[in-house]
């Protein structure tokens, strides 16, 4: 709290969690665990900026049910004390100037109470001011972009939950809808700049944990910032209704030590470099490829069959089975003037071979062809 009030804040804070245990059981926790275990909080936040703001909440909260309290007691005082049964009858006064002044400045001043520290917090929310480093995020239908603008690293973070668990053809595991293949590593006690922009349509970057949630627009460049307190893996989704397949965008940020973030960035690096010199075997392209095609299966299909009229099968259809430059063309280009993204920008060279070679041999298409990520180097240069 001593980061919203000017003032030494722990006898106000302790006063606040002292109401809270009477309201909501657990609300005073040291770390704000059991309320939130319950559902009945946010988030344990484990940011400076999410604490601020489950402190805010909390505040906020006790007034509310402070003037609740006042209000409907003083309601059903009058309705039972001044009740017609009991004799009264009602009063015929109006233009009480000075009532009418008590109850406008009364509710003006709780205002002002709360906008003060509300207004401090969402000024330090957008100070990025003496960041560390700098991550842009990027939104699309349906998956997110990171990009690592001081370290020259970049990947696309995808929903991994299994189809069969979505089409309910297995059980479904115990983060539903919440996982990802390449989660966003950050270092822990790093402030770190979020620019945010998006490729098609509204999104929406929501991490409940970090306090953080900001729009991403197509054409501009919104702005925040986190420092992780604590290492873990913390979730969020996209909180914008951005498409039919809105509800499988999450977000999965994993917050590690220095030590382990420089690891990454070089194993990242690394990756990178052997990706573009590998040649690749069948069965590591169609594994890769069976992961990267999720992203196709909106419009296409689990089983590649499409939309009659509408989005073209990938089974049997003469793209998979025709040349293999006209399906990388595709792939990488789009269609113009129809819902066929170009993924030239979206996904590298490795993956774009991997979904290429896959969509040429599954779905009973078994064409046998092989595509290497140097053709599509070469096509792109």
């Amino acid at each position: 709290m001593s980061s919203i009030f000017p003032v030494s804040s722990d006898g106000l804070l302790r006063l606040i969690s002292d109401v809270g245990l009477v309201l909501l059981p657990g609300l005073a926790s040291a770390d704000y665990g059991p309320s939130a275990d319950w559902g009945l909080n946010l988030q344990r936040p484990v940011t400076e900026i999410a604490r601020d703001i489950l402190d805010l909440h909390n505040l906020i909260l006790i007034i509310c049910a402070i003037i609740f309290v006042v209000v409907f007691s003083l309601m059903f005082y009058a309705l039972f004390a001044h009740r017609k049964s009991r004799g009264h009858k009602a009063a015929t006064f109006h233009e009480n100037s000075m009532l009418e002044v008590v109850w406008t400045i009364i509710p003006f001043a709780i205002l002002v109470g709360m906008a003060i520290p509300s207004t401090a917090t969402l000024l330090r929310m957008d100070d990025v001011t003496g960041s560390d480093m700098t991550v842009k995020i990027t939104g699309y239908q349906w998956k997110w972009r990171y990009d690592y603008l001081d370290y020259d690293v970049g990947f696309f973070s995808v929903l991994s939950t299994p189809r069969e668990q979505i089409e309910n053809q297995a059980d479904k595991g115990e983060l539903y809808l919440l996982e990802v293949d390449n989660p966003l590593v950050l270092p822990v006690g790093k402030k770190v700049r979020f620019l945010l922009t998006a490729n098609d349509v509204i999104h929406s970057w929501w991490v409940p944990q970090l306090g953080v949630k900001k729009d991403t627009v197509p054409g501009f460049i919104n702005e925040t910032w986190t420092r992780i307190d604590e290492p873990g893996t913390y979730r969020g989704q996209c909180a914008e209704l951005c498409g039919k397949d809105h509800g499988f965008m999450p977000i999965v940020v994993k917050a590690v030590s220095d030590q382990e973030f420089a690891a990454w960035v070089q194993q990242q690096k690394e990756l990178m470099a052997a990706a573009a010199d590998k040649t690749w075997g069948m069965e590591e392209l169609m594994n890769r490829g069976k992961t990267v095609n999720n992203q196709c299966i909106a419009c296409h299909g689990p089983t590649g069959q499409g939309v009659l009229g509408v989005f073209p099968a990938i089974a049997g259809g003469k793209i998979a089975t025709g040349p293999v430059e006209e399906h990388l063309k595709i792939v990488m280009d789009g269609k113009p003037g129809t819902a066929m993204q170009a993924f030239a920008e979206q996904l590298n060279d490795l993956d774009i071979a991997a979904v290429v070679t896959y969509q040429r041999n599954a779905f009973g298409n078994n064409t046998g062809d092989l595509v290497q990520p140097s053709q599509v180097k070469g096509l792109r240069e």
